[in-house]
């Protein structure tokens, strides 16, 4: 929470003043660790979308690239790719967003309603959810009561939803992070097989992505604290398949004459 939603009582009574220090000092703690796994899962929500672009267009281009060497060709479906699926990514995570930043604006109402018609009934269950995590009975209804007064709606909306009022989901950022994450993610590829001569095309471009999706491998293990090792391998393997069976069907549809 908030300094706005916690306070230090006033009053001479040692107990209380402890109680609102405590809770303002677990509350400060989860404050920061919410902010922290916020910018995480964004930096992941990043890594990731890089990741979608580096295969996606791999796949692609080198799929083109079983069928013909003209570097047109490959350039314009290296592009229509990463154009495609950054649009589409920055639409999707639009939708997505924008759907989780009305659930909580329902949730904000919802919230403000019954403070308003049951304040009592609110309050109580304040002072429950601060029990529920460790502070004993009393201490919980100090601190509820000292929260309610500050700004009841902030309180109720940080420990009952887990929700922010200051920080509401942004679909526009999210949607702008998606494409700019997919589109840098998409221009390894789409460069590494127009700029080399044509003989070193699909040498060059195999090698700079394999080691592209071994560092998003890490990196996305590392943010999660997942095994290092197994991620690497995940991600280099799967991307490795994909453009093994593109580059086959374009080789097979290069050979038929299609």
């Amino acid at each position: 929470m908030s300094e706005r939603t916690t306070g230090r009582a006033d009053g001479p009574s040692g107990g209380a003043a402890h109680a609102d220090t405590t809770h303002a000092d677990t509350t400060h703690a989860e404050a920061h660790g919410g902010a922290l796994g916020a910018r995480l899962n964004w930096l992941r929500a990043a890594v990731l979308g890089a990741n979608d672009g580096i295969v996606s267009t791999a796949g692609l281009v080198v799929g083109v690239a079983g069928a013909t060497d003209d570097r047109g060709a490959l350039l314009t479906a290296g592009l229509a790719g990463l154009l495609a699926g950054s649009l589409s990514m920055a639409a999707g995570e639009y939708v997505s967003v924008s759907t989780q930043r009305d659930s909580e604006k329902a949730a904000l109402a919802l919230e403000k309603r019954e403070l308003r018609e049951r304040p009592e009934a609110e309050l109580a269950e304040l002072a429950d959810l601060l029990a529920a995590r460790g502070l004993s009975p009393e201490v919980a209804r100090e601190a509820a009561e000292q929260l309610t007064e500050r700004d009841a709606l902030r309180a109720h909306a940080r420990v009952e939803l887990g929700i922010d009022p200051d920080e509401l989901t942004n679909p526009w950022h999210a949607a702008w992070a998606s494409f700019v994450a997919f589109t840098v993610g998409a221009l390894l590829p789409l460069l590494a097989i127009v700029l080399p001569p044509a003989g070193w095309r699909l040498g060059v471009t195999v090698g700079s992505v394999l080691a592209a999706l071994a560092l998003t491998g890490w990196s996305s293990a590392r943010l999660g604290a997942a095994d290092v090792r197994r991620a690497v391998l995940r991600n280099v393997g799967g991307g490795a398949l994909a453009m093994a069976v593109t580059y086959g069907a374009g080789a097979l549809l290069g050979a038929a004459g299609v």
